[in-house]
């Protein structure tokens, strides 16, 4: 028989107990356990607003290996690869002895594993998976199922799923759940006290054992622990594994306990969903306890020291990142690279500067624009341009947050038409407010208990029509909902413009005035451009391009927003940002900061579709004159750079046609496809992080896998922009690279597996199938292409070019940066001396010459 870790007592009442008031007052230590077991769980935003979260965001202050042991031991899985993964890697070429080597020196400082083929020779020798075995905690449904091979887990977390659907619900289904006004634990009691299915599964007397609970989930949850008794050293490990077995609702849970804090609220949602999960296990201990009177054991777990096996697996995990870390420094460094790096400082009379958000897809865009022309000078920026807002689409009254999740939006910007009389304005407001008045009429039709049926017998025939035109992709081609009954025209001039009147610059949208003050806008700017290290020698236009996607019947197209947005496109912030950046006020106000932008200089606005690598401009129609031919040259670099880009991407897509005009056909109707299930590859590939000036990654081909932020150390004499960087992309950039990880290494656990089967519940997740719980992370579809993984599962490498100093300082001032980098989850890298010298950060100041060029070309 497995060993058990409950630790159990006999209960004579059975499923007849009954809660006592007296036993009101709750235990400190149950307290203390829920509350650091909560903390572990990472939150999940809705679909709406899908962004990229590190999986591991509550075990940030253990090291890497030690959050490795403690999720096999309560997750039942880590956080590597199997061993035959690695074997692979070994025998293609990807890991090489030199990496090995390198790993060796750096992490087996007692010599444990010998040398490289001594390595290599174990390597074979292990399991392909470590096993948590014994040393696991297991719920009482997991022992029950491993002793009698029943599926109470399964049952369980369908169970709970089904009433946090319905709790939870968004506005999805047409009839509300009637005790949605209750707490959670309340409600749920409600629900369960009058639901027959867990008695009609074998549970007898689950709905009277419900209705004697107390409503209070801390009062509940010690009750409960008084029956499944649990030594105090792996409560919080007994706690956690809990709220595992329902981890996306768990996280979703999260999400809305943080989003609540932001506002200065408390929420405490997610000690109802473990007081739920408890209760579940307790009513199965009763129903079980005469056939498993091993329940009644006390085993006392120890927390025991990572085996042979996951050493090993640790080791080559890093030998692995060493094989990319290798390869961007040989071609940082390389003669040709070194030589070229001047070049761009040289480049007169630039005719664009254009700011790409920092998103690994912008770097294939931005490489193939200066391959267009010479006179293009190109900036990476975190996607929001610096602006954190609350943006208001026209005829709505909340707006969704434009800015990263680690933000709160200061500005709330309402969208509106530009010069527009209160007789127009009224009208596109009324078309908008009709449209979704019947879109609510049509759906209550469709949905509604009396007319479900006649509406798919008298509607259903001509659907057939749709279904055909949709999949052939000549219809279904709004990506975006709300943008329905709006001319392309119409939705392009909602939002920001700036026009020339009597001689001057004026904001003419509400968009601009709303919430922002003069000196808010000065303030703004100039953090902007300080941001982006341009603070001088501007071109005659400069480009701010946010991002966007365009996917249909993909319930994830959030995640292929961006996410220094908050899962929306970049328009918005792109928009505003130019406008604020041409009026005349704020650059007076940015030259008493010392900041002078020419007169001629213009800021535009655009948008760049990852999905199509198609490029529009916004607002063209307010130009002043004399702009005309500096955009048409624009508009003929950006077609060429468009082409190049998706004819790089397309290889990776599997398109074989070869003239440029056949892929652009070929990847639009992939967009339209509701078929598709991987209508681009997002983030996939991501691998590297680098703050430095564009001229050190200007000639490098970083193939779409680098995150590319502009930073001049010589520009930052107090070292707030290192700072900044650090503390916000940096950290964003390591949670879409640890999210991209973990859905890699364990797609069922981390992941939401196959896309096919996803089905959306509340307009808040997916399940997978018509069941389970809710499911996090990303699908296996955005990693694997049916025969290889298309994403490696590597830890992020950041390199910055600044010196160590001034970024132990912020290390030291900063814990969540501290826990990255000191506990591994990422490995960071120090650029110095002009690109010349690489310093590898091994934790807590310490660091390590990587590589010299100088000392190479003193010895030649």
């Amino acid at each position: 028989m497995k060993t058990l870790n409950i630790l159990s007592q006999k209960s004579d009442i059975g499923l007849n107990e009954s809660f006592n008031g007296k036993q009101a007052t709750v235990r400190p230590q149950i307290l203390s356990a829920a509350a650091t077991a909560c903390s572990y769980v990472p939150p999940l935003w809705p679909l709406k607003q899908f962004v990229a979260v590190n999986p591991f965001l509550g075990l940030l202050p253990q090291h890497f290996s030690q959050a490795n042991a403690f999720m096999r031991r309560a997750a039942h899985k880590d956080l590597l690869m199997s061993a035959d993964f690695y074997l692979n890697q070994l025998a293609n070429g990807r890991i090489t002895d030199a990496d090995l080597a390198k790993a060796l020196t750096l992490f087996d400082k007692n010599g444990e594993f010998g040398s490289v083929e001594d390595v290599k020779a174990r390597l074979c020798s292990i399991p392909n998976e470590a096993h948590a075995g014994k040393h696991a905690i297991h719920t009482v449904a997991d022992l029950i199922d491993s002793e009698l091979g029943t599926d109470w887990t399964a049952f369980v977390i369908d169970e709970i799923s089904k009433w946090c659907a319905a709790y939870f619900d968004e506005g999805q289904s047409s009839w509300r759940m009637p005790w949605c006004s209750l707490p959670l634990f309340e409600a749920w009691k409600q629900a369960a006290s009058i639901d027959r299915n867990a008695e009609i599964h074998g549970i007898k007397g689950f709905r009277d054992f419900v209705r004697t609970l107390p409503n209070e989930p801390l009062q509940a949850i010690d009750f409960v622990l008084r029956s499944i008794r649990v030594s105090e050293a792996n409560l919080t490990d007994f706690f956690h594994r809990q709220l595992l077995t329902v981890g996306g609702w768990s996280s979703y849970i999260q999400y809305r306990a943080r989003e609540a804090g932001m506002q200065g609220h408390d929420d405490d949602t997610l000690l109802h969903l473990l007081a739920i999960r408890l209760v579940w296990d307790r009513a199965l201990q009763m129903t079980y306890y005469e056939k498993l009177p091993a329940l009644d054991n006390v085993i006392e777990i120890e927390p025991t020291e990572p085996g042979v096996s996951e050493k090993l697996r640790l080791l080559i995990q890093q030998a692995y990142e060493i094989g990319i870390q290798q390869k961007l420094v040989d071609k940082f460094t390389s003669p040709d690279q070194l030589k070229a790096q001047p070049l761009p400082k040289a480049i007169k009379n630039k005719a664009v500067q254009a700011v790409f958000c920092i998103d690994v897809r912008s770097e294939v865009y931005r490489r193939a624009l200066e391959t267009a022309s010479p006179r293009i000078e190109t900036f990476g920026f975190a996607g929001f341009f610096g602006f954190p807002i609350e943006y208001i689409r026209l005829g709505h009254q909340h707006g969704a947050a434009h800015c990263p999740v680690l933000l709160t939006p200061k500005y709330r910007i309402r969208e509106s038409l530009i010069n527009a009389t209160a007789e127009e304005l009224s009208d596109a407001l009324n078309k908008r407010w009709s449209i979704k008045r019947l879109n609510k009429i049509w759906k209550s039709f469709k949905t509604s208990a009396v007319s479900c049926y006649s509406y798919v017998e008298i509607a259903g025939l001509a659907f057939g029509v749709k279904l055909l035109t949709d999949s052939f992709g000549l219809t279904r081609t709004v990506t975006k909902p709300g943008t329905e009954g709006l001319n392309v025209t119409s939705v392009l001039r909602l939002g920001p413009q700036i026009t020339r009147q009597r001689g001057r610059l004026v904001a003419t949208g509400k968009v601009v005035e709303t919430g922002l003050r003069l000196t808010d806008k000065v303030e703004l700017a100039k953090n902007a451009l300080r941001g982006m290290s341009l603070t001088s020698d501007f071109a005659r236009l400069v480009l701010l391009c946010g991002h966007g996607s365009t996917t249909v019947n993909n319930p994830y197209a959030a995640g292929l927003d961006c996410g220094a947005c908050g899962g929306h496109s970049g328009e918005a912030n792109a928009r505003i940002a130019a406008a604020v950046l041409n009026d005349v006020s704020v650059r007076a106000g940015l030259a008493s900061e010392g900041i002078d932008i020419p007169h001629d200089t213009w800021f535009l606005a655009g948008l760049h579709d990852t999905t199509t690598d198609e490029l529009r401009l916004f607002d063209l129609d307010c130009l002043p004159s004399g702009y005309e031919k500096d955009i048409a040259c624009l508009q003929e670099w950006l077609y060429e750079a468009s082409e190049l880009a998706r004819t790089e991407r397309s290889v990776l897509l599997g398109i074989h046609e070869n003239h440029p005009q056949e892929i652009k056909q070929h990847i639009e109707a992939r967009s339209r496809d509701w078929s598709q299930v991987r209508p681009e590859w997002g983030l996939a590939g991501n691998a590297a992080f680098i703050a430095a000036p564009r001229e050190r990654t200007r000639q490098v081909k970083l193939n779409g896998r680098v995150f590319l932020h502009n930073y001049d150390f010589k520009q930052d004499s107090d070292g707030s922009i290192l700072e900044l960087i650090m503390t916000a992309p940096l950290v964003v950039a390591s949670w879409i690279n640890l999210q991209y990880y973990a859905s890699t290494v364990d797609n069922r656990l981390f992941g939401s597996g196959n896309k096919v089967l996803h089905n959306v519940v509340g307009t808040i997740g997916v399940l997978e199938g018509n069941g389970g719980d809710l499911r996090a992370g990303l699908p296996w579809q955005s990693l694997h292409d049916g025969c290889k993984f298309v994403h490696e599962p590597v830890r992020l490498s950041v390199f910055i070019e600044a010196p160590r100093s001034a970024i132990d300082a912020v290390i030291v001032k900063h814990e969540t940066v501290r826990h990255l980098t000191d506990n591994q989850w990422l490995h960071l890298f120090s650029i110095e001396n002009d690109g010349n010298s690489y310093f590898r950060y091994l934790g807590h100041k310490k660091w390590q010459l990587e590589s010299d060029n100088r000392k190479e070309e003193n010895n030649a």
